[in-house]
């Protein structure tokens, strides 16, 4: 009777697995059943098998968007991540400068994905734009709706100042965290400035930026209404990332099936690339602990 009792509590979850039933399995589920089958009505349907996975696997835009999407995720986490953790050392500890510093960072984070790309095609029209119109007054051409490099500078620099304070915040708390007898100790041992950030602050803010690594990597692989809004994935396909030719197939070309199985396969990447981080992430820090 008190095991009963005990177990009472599962039930609250219940409606948890109902919710995560409708919102994700059952949609998971129907684009599993599209990507096996070629569908011409609802009552007319053919069984394909792996025939949908072999044609986009087999092609080539889907190699060069996959390209596009890694370079685009590494440089933003190789400029986000250490941008961030500056950030984050030179934010105020204690006060109510601290509290102001953590409230304006957080407001890029709080303005919807698809309102920044509104917002930063105003900001870089070479017209009428703050930045575009003070770019071509210095006599340099600037349009990124013609220029494939000044499209990505542009994403670049949207990106890096959307999702930055993320890192900055994650990084600041890591450092709050920290006691303050590792500073004192360090102190007393005549320790540097440098050789405090890099045995002590950076080690105790590996857990944080393991997170923020894995949400930045998943957020910026997945990355979609900004670049659209944007660009449109253009010049040409020069920002064609993954996220666009997978709406321009199942939207624009309404291939249901090769979309599917395209979702399918992206899917994957994202768990694998996630994955791998991880465990790399995971063994350098057991590597150091050893050491």
């Amino acid at each position: 009777m008190d095991k009963w009792k005990d177990n009472k509590a599962w039930f609250l979850v219940i409606p948890v697995f109902i919710l995560v039933a409708f919102s994700a399995i059952i949609p998971l589920m129907t684009v599993v059943n599209y990507s096996v089958q070629d569908i011409f009505g609802p009552d007319n349907r053919l069984f394909v098998g792996t025939e949908w996975f072999k044609e986009v696997l087999s092609d080539t835009r889907l190699h060069d968007a996959l390209g596009r999407q890694l370079l685009f995720s590494g440089l933003v986490l190789l400029i986000e991540m250490p941008l961030g953790i500056l950030i984050a050392l030179m934010m105020p500890k204690k006060g109510w400068a601290s509290s102001l510093s953590l409230v304006l960072i957080a407001l890029p984070l709080l303005i919807p994905w698809n309102v920044i790309g509104t917002i930063w095609i105003i900001f870089t029209r070479p017209d009428i734009g703050l930045l575009g119109a003070a770019i071509n007054g210095m006599g340099v051409a600037f349009d990124h709706t013609n220029s494939a490099g000044q499209a990505w500078i542009t994403l670049m620099l949207m990106e890096v100042w959307h999702w930055t304070p993320l890192v900055a915040l994650l990084a600041f708390a890591g450092l709050r965290s920290i006691p303050e007898a590792y500073f004192q100790a360090a102190k007393i041992d005549g320790a540097s400035t440098w050789a405090t950030f890099w045995y002590i602050q950076l080690p105790k803010m590996r857990g944080v930026l393991t997170i923020a690594l894995l949400l930045r990597f998943m957020d910026s692989f997945l990355i979609y209404a900004e670049p659209f809004v944007l660009t449109g994935g253009g010049p040409g396909n020069s920002t064609t990332f993954l996220s666009i030719y997978l709406v321009k197939i199942a939207v624009g070309q309404f291939d249901l099936g090769p979309a599917a199985a395209f979702s399918l396969i992206y899917n994957l990447i994202v768990l694998l690339f996630c994955f791998s981080l991880y465990q790399v992430l995971l063994n350098v820090g057991k590597g150091e602990k050893t050491s």
